[in-house]
């Protein structure tokens, strides 16, 4: 190889070659491009090197976990991969960027992450492995700052936070989404709607998806549908104990140092993550969520379609369409114990003056459904349009009754002003909540649907009360909980002829009754004809 003269040097750095110089290459290293370009893991294994916190630059051994992940993303478009904290998995991936610009010309790489400071600092690591290449292996560097870099081969590479509008517009034949469970769930939800037209438009476009998980949102969906084959994923799964160093004894001292909870999280790669929801983890564990039979664009998900005969009932959560909370509602079907859900709603971007139509509509579907509207803020607005204008009969009515409360009564109730639907008030929350969890722990309510599954897993304790945690939605978690309440009242068991609190206690107490071992019968020479009416022993 010649020496290179200082203008070969991009912007007077020597370790990174300018665009337009000429390289020679001896017959060796010609037989070694053409090895590297074929086998990205022989020209990891050789060429990259990695900054060790210990050892400073040094070569990046491959574990034989990361040389499966590079065989799976080099083969499929499409992969997803749940990993433990500290197991290299970010810069796996880096070092396999750093193949795929250098031997595939004119392609865009965007490296995104939850954070921005973090996809540039992922970046950095691409950037500080391309300066450490031989000259040879190089393409000369046409931009090379903070967020991206473009080649003289014509490849560039983005770095960006996650958002819906990070690739909105571009033409990306890889996208690396790092920590994509850490991601809030709206941002989530809105990427992928802007970004599958970009990924879909290509055939050899792929799309990686790294992260450790963070509770039941969009990943984890993600993650299961790619387990049970519903979406074109494959899905890798990392072990804590594949890493090289980590064995029991390192377990138990980073949970001294940590937590339990965290060390489940973070290494054993648990889903549920918060210890203080409403519903308790174990519970949350073991709910599965399915594809409804319908689902349209509106975000109406149909799991039961109506049926004669059946009973139904709908409550009913309302936003002001703004595009932040979501308007929702939820379709049970009460006709028997456990009740079923049998249609979703959610939509953050209806007009609370179009929202009563939707819901005349599907609530005649459902056999005239009784509906209860939650009526604070705009839903009494709501609750007044289905009532007076489309002249919806089945709007349940209650009275206000002081102290008392408010009751269902259809409104026909004594002593008490009648008013159309519920307001949600700290006693009403405070019993739907306790309600809502007894009926979901002691399977009295059955459901499999993803949106309500998710919003339980950060349905979390607050100011004596429960709520969403940050960046997540608690409205169809609201309309549960109000079904919940719902189904204390005297109107709702006189419409059923169900009474779940008095069934959850007869089955509760039967259970009591079979776990208690008999004592049977001890005879202690005490005849009972012995005593007389004043409990005097004759002697």
């Amino acid at each position: 190889m010649t020496e290179q003269s200082d203008k070969s040097s991009y912007l007077g750095n020597e370790n990174l070659k300018s665009s337009g110089v000429n390289q020679e290459f001896t017959q060796e290293q010609v037989e070694e491009y053409i090895k590297c370009s074929q086998d990205p893991i022989y020209f990891i294994k050789n060429y990259i090197q990695i900054v060790n916190v210990d050892h400073g630059l040094i070569p990046f051994e491959l574990y034989d976990y990361q040389s499966n992940m590079i065989d799976q993303i080099h083969e499929n478009r499409f992969v997803i991969a749940k990993m433990p904290r500290q197991s290299g998995k970010s810069t796996t991936v880096i070092a396999y960027l750093l193949h795929y610009i250098l031997f595939n010309p004119t392609v865009n790489v965007a490296i995104l992450a939850n954070k921005l400071a973090t996809a540039r600092e992922l970046l950095g690591r691409l950037k500080l492995a391309y300066e450490y290449l031989p000259k040879w292996l190089q393409q000369g560097i046409v931009e090379w700052n903070k967020g991206n870099i473009v080649l003289e081969n014509g490849s560039k590479v983005l770095a960006s936070a996650t958002s819906s509008s990070a690739v909105r517009g571009g033409s990306f034949n890889m996208i690396f989404l790092d920590e994509f469970a850490y991601v809030p769930q709206n941002v989530a939800d809105e990427f992928f709607s802007s970004v599958y037209p970009t990924i879909s438009s290509g055939k050899e476009t792929k799309v990686l998806i790294i992260s450790t998980p963070k509770g039941l949102n969009q990943y984890y969906k993600m993650w299961v549908d790619a387990e049970e084959g519903r979406n074109s994923y494959i899905p890798i799964e990392v072990d804590w104990a594949e890493v090289p160093g980590r064995d029991e004894r390192w377990k138990q001292e980073t949970i001294r140092n940590t937590s339990e909870e965290q060390f489940k999280v973070e290494f054993e790669c648990d889903f549920i993550g918060s210890a203080n929801t409403l519903i308790s983890s174990n519970k949350l564990k073991s709910l599965a969520f399915v594809s409804p039979l319908h689902k349209y664009d509106s975000g109406l998900c149909i799991y039961e379609e109506p049926e004669k005969g059946r009973e139904y009932a709908m409550t009913v959560d309302v936003s002001r369409g703004v595009g932040q909370d979501y308007s929702a509602f939820v379709v049970f079907d009460i006709t028997e114990v456990p009740y079923k859900i049998a249609a979703v709603y959610r939509n953050n971007e209806i007009s609370p003056m179009v929202y009563p139509n939707l819901l005349a509509e599907i609530g005649n579907r459902y056999g005239k459904c009784p509906i209860l509207v939650e009526i604070n803020d705009i839903g009494g607005q709501v609750a007044d349009l289905l009532w007076s204008e489309l002249e919806y009969d089945s709007l349940v009515q209650a009275s206000v009754r002081g102290r008392k409360g408010q009751t269902l009564d259809g409104g026909f109730g004594s002593g008490g002003q009648s008013q159309l639907g519920v307001r949600t008030t700290s006693a009403v929350k405070k019993l739907g909540c306790s309600v809502l969890k007894t009926m979901i722990e002691e399977d009295k309510l059955f459901f499999q649907d993803y949106d309500i599954i998710n919003e339980l897993t950060a349905f979390v304790s607050k100011r004596m009360s429960y709520e969403a945690e940050v960046g997540h939605n608690d409205d169809l978690v609201m309309c549960m909980v109000i079904f919940a309440w719902w189904t204390t009242q005297n109107y709702f068991r006189d419409m059923t002829d169900l009474d779940v609190r008095k069934a959850l206690f007869q089955e509760k107490q039967q259970q009591i009754d079979e776990e208690l071992t008999p004592f049977g019968f001890i005879d202690d020479g005490l005849d009972d004809e012995r005593w007389n009416d004043d409990g005097v022993w004759l002697s």
